[in-house]
């Protein structure tokens, strides 16, 4: 029995190799070429057991470097890096800026601005986005939370994205952070009592990283934290089910991205949104993340969405304007006024006309519930994972986002 286990194992361990170089060959062909003519070269040169050694370095090698592979998607779709779409499709007004980061990386940002008699009264969200295409493909949500919260929205490119240099590393994404935040800590026509972070997916992983920096997070009114994962490490484990992932330790991943060790740290006023039907994240590190946070202000809000649509879910814009203006009460009379229909119009796309909120019911969507909060404890059920419903979208759900059907972390 243990012989067949172990031939089983072996078997394992032999597909996920073979599907590991398919992958490569496809994703990053020109490093997979120089490490297979490195061993052929040393294998000529001194011998079999130098070039087994060989192949085992440079398996290791590729392997680590393949995250970066993997988890950064610039190119995605093919034509990111040239083709970003302009504020202007949107009729908003904005300005177009480079950015130095601490170690001279200059990188792209687009401030899209409020009017004038608002523009240095309402608060300013710094938007990090997840970990493909560019800034262009998130102006539709933009243009709603534009118009929906009454904000600037300041629309922060990766280095190696869009029209940034530099190549993307966990960082130098940190450190793209810090420069857009200190960009803004350096106009004098911005409110520095009202900026909000946002990030989605990986771009909240390196929001989380942003506010919990002592130095900075007093800069920061609140963070706004959108279906992310708890590390890179546990989410890998999720995504590629298999023996051979679920070996490699924690210390071996290039990018960590540990959100779940930092969250303790974030004392600001802090909202979780978690799509219930999320098919990458898993709504349970969302609810460990809520669990962790050490903010007084912190609320949980789960709604019926998928990983990167959730804010098309009925209610989302106003969970958003009701957290904002227990913040910001000054803001409250603003945000009212510049309500518009557009959250009556994002149940087109297909949703359930109803919301589960922290297992406890099942409200209609004109009905607001009442979050989670940082007062109440979690019920064992709750800290349980919960079950999750993969779902894919038909091409009539998603026919207004043809520039954002990728699926992203």
């Amino acid at each position: 029995m243990r012989l067949f286990r172990m031939i089983g194992f072996y078997v394992a361990v032999a597909k996920g190799i073979l599907h590991l170089l398919i992958y490569l060959s496809k994703k990053c062909r020109k490093l997979l070429v120089a490490v297979l003519a490195a061993i052929v070269a040393v294998y000529i040169l001194f011998g079999f057991w130098l070039a087994t050694l060989s192949t085992i370095t440079g398996l290791v090698y590729v392997v680590y470097n393949f995250c970066d592979y993997l988890l950064y998607n610039p190119n995605d779709p093919l034509d990111s890096r040239t083709n970003i779409m302009s504020p202007v499709s949107y009729n908003l007004s904005f300005e177009s800026l480079f950015i130095t980061t601490e170690d001279k990386v200059r990188i792209n940002a687009v401030l899209i601005k409020r009017p004038d008699n608002e523009y240095d009264k309402c608060p300013t969200m710094i938007y990090f986005h997840g970990n493909a295409g560019n800034i262009g493909h998130r102006l539709q949500n933009c243009y709603e939370l534009y118009h929906e919260i009454g904000c600037n929205i300041l629309l922060v490119e990766y280095r190696g994205y869009g029209l940034s240099n530099g190549y993307p590393s966990e960082s130098g994404l940190y450190k793209d952070a810090v420069a857009a935040l200190d960009y803004l800590l350096e106009r004098p026509d911005i409110d520095q009592n009202k900026i909000v972070v946002f990030g989605r997916s990986l771009g909240a992983a390196v929001a989380i990283d942003l506010a919990k920096n002592g130095k900075h997070c007093q800069n920061i009114a609140a963070i706004i934290i959108e279906n992310t994962f708890t590390s890179l490490p546990d989410i890998a484990r999720t995504l590629f089910n298999c023996r051979l992932i679920r070996m490699i330790p924690n210390w071996f991943y290039k990018n960590q991205y540990n959100s779940l060790m930092k969250i303790s740290s974030v004392v600001i006023p802090c909202l979780f949104v978690s799509g219930l039907n999320d098919e990458l994240v898993p709504s349970s590190m969302m609810t460990s993340l809520f669990t962790l946070c050490s903010s007084q202000e912190k609320e949980l809000h789960r709604l019926d969405g998928t990983h990167n649509f959730t804010w098309r879910c009925p209610n989302y814009y106003a969970i958003l304007r009701t957290f904002l203006a227990k913040i910001m009460p000054e803001h409250k009379v603003m945000i009212a006024a510049n309500t518009t229909t557009t959250t009556s119009n994002s149940a087109t796309i297909g949703y359930q006309h109803t919301m589960n909120y922290t297992n406890l019911m099942v409200t209609n969507v004109h009905q607001l519930p009442q979050p989670l909060s940082a007062h109440q404890s979690l019920s064992p059920e709750q800290r349980q994972p919960s079950n999750q419903t993969l779902i894919s979208f038909d091409d009539n759900d998603c026919k207004s986002f043809a520039d954002h059907n990728t699926i992203e972390i």
